[in-house]
Order: structure tokens, then sequence, then C-alpha cells
């Protein structure tokens, strides 16, 4: 199956920003979509826009930290639609900060959240794709781990480890049965920032961010052109950042 019609898309992370988007996206052009995230009000809102619209759309509370919820999710998908075609492990937070800072419980979140749930949804996703005998794994990680800079070296090493076990997954799965995307978002106008604990970190990059940032429906373009490709052509990285980022 070529194009975005008639799939069934899980999405992590879609109460909000890219996650949001790229549901509202998947879900226009004719894909059922599966939202997880935990801020259960705001799927309901975005649920309700959907299928306002005519679009097929089921949601579920979602802790990527927590496998049971990723198995749960995956499970709604081929319980309401008949089967799972694409996963997209969108969510992810940034705790920046020097290292000297030792903010080791941000450390810990962002490993869970941004590499630990990324291997939740691997594991819920891929026994149901073997079975199919097609499916899709897309992840959104971070030009951050394309340019190191200060503040972000954890953030970007959860970034990096990603890219990594993409690839190696990639290449143990030749057999035709999956494809793997990673999609590296430069300054994309979110509220991912918003929880940086440091005031000063927080309030330079979301002025950049202002200043300079794409909007989420771009970085959903990119996942669909990803997905609606036939199966036997596979888009394996895509980086998207605004023109002037350096």
């Amino acid at each position: 199956m070529s194009g975005v019609a008639g799939k069934v898309c899980a999405i992590t992370g879609a109460s909000s920003g890219i996650g949001e988007a790229i549901a509202l996206e998947l879900a226009g052009r004719g894909a059922a979509v599966v939202l997880g995230a935990r801020r259960t009000d705001r799927l309901q809102g975005l649920a309700t826009r959907i299928a306002d619209a005519g679009g097929r759309v089921a949601i579920e509370p979602v802790d990527v930290t927590r496998r049971v919820d990723l198995d749960r999710l995956v499970g709604a998908a081929v319980e309401q639609f008949g089967r799972l075609d694409v996963l997209v492990s969108n969510a992810g937070i940034a705790r920046t900060g020097p290292v000297d800072e030792l903010d080791v419980d941000g450390w810990d979140a962002m490993i869970d959240v941004n590499l630990r749930g990324v291997l939740h949804g691997i594991a819920a996703a891929l026994p149901i794709f073997r079975r199919q005998g097609r499916g899709h794994l897309v992840s959104i990680i971070s030009t951050s781990g394309l340019k190191i800079v200060p503040t972000q070296a954890v953030y970007a090493g959860t970034k990096n480890a990603v890219r990594t076990l993409l690839e190696a997954l990639r290449q143990e799965s030749t057999d035709g049965v999956l494809r793997t995307t990673s999609i590296s978002p430069g300054f994309v106008r979110t509220e991912l920032l918003d929880h940086v604990n440091d005031p000063d970190v927080r309030e330079q990059g979301q002025r950049r961010m202002a200043e300079i940032g794409i909007g989420a429906d771009a970085v959903a373009r990119a996942v669909a052109f990803a997905i609606e490709q036939p199966h036997d052509v596979e888009i394996g990285d895509i980086t998207i950042r605004p023109t002037v980022q350096n």
C-alpha cells in the first residue's frame, strides 16, 4: 500500500506541537490515527476536531516511560482499525543545561522519555509488523544530535542514541518487512523548551524559536512524505530546519 489514505498510524506525544500537527496531516490525508499522550483532555479536543472533519480517530492515555501504555496504544490500533501500519515515536522532552549543573533527575527523565520511550514503542509494534508482513517506524529526533552545542549534551545524546538504534534496526531488517525513518527537525515553534529548568537557557531558546522557528506542519508534511512512499522505498533520514538556522 502506497500513499497515506487507508493506513493506520499511531502517534505518541500527540496532544500538542509536532505530534498534533502529524495527527492532523495524516488524518487529513485519509489515515486512521490512534493518538497517545498523557494530557487526555487535549487529546480529546484534537480527536473531536479530526472526527468533525470526517476523520477516523481513537485516543489512548500514554506515558511512553511505561511499556504497558505502548502495548495498549498499538493494541488499540489493531482492535479498532484491524492493523497498525505506522508507529510515529514523537514524544520527547528537553531538560537542557550545562553538564556541570548535575541535573541527574533531568538526565534520567530524558533517557526515559526520549530513548526508553522509543524502545517501548518498538517492543510493542515490531511483533505486529512481523505478523502482518510489513510496518513502518518513524521517530522524531532532532538536529541537536547533528550539531552539538553547549547545554544540550544529554539531550543530544538521547537523540543520537535513537538515531543509532534505528540504523542498526534497519540493517537487521532487510527482509522487506520493516521500514525505518528518522526525522530531525531544527527550530520548530512548539512547547518543547517550556520546561527547561535554567531560566536563562529557557528564555534564550524560546526567543530563538520565536525568531526563526518554522511551523510544526512542516515536520508533519515530512512525515507524510516518508509514509506515502511505496513499501519497497525507504526514506531513511530527513533533516528539516529553518532556512536561516546555522
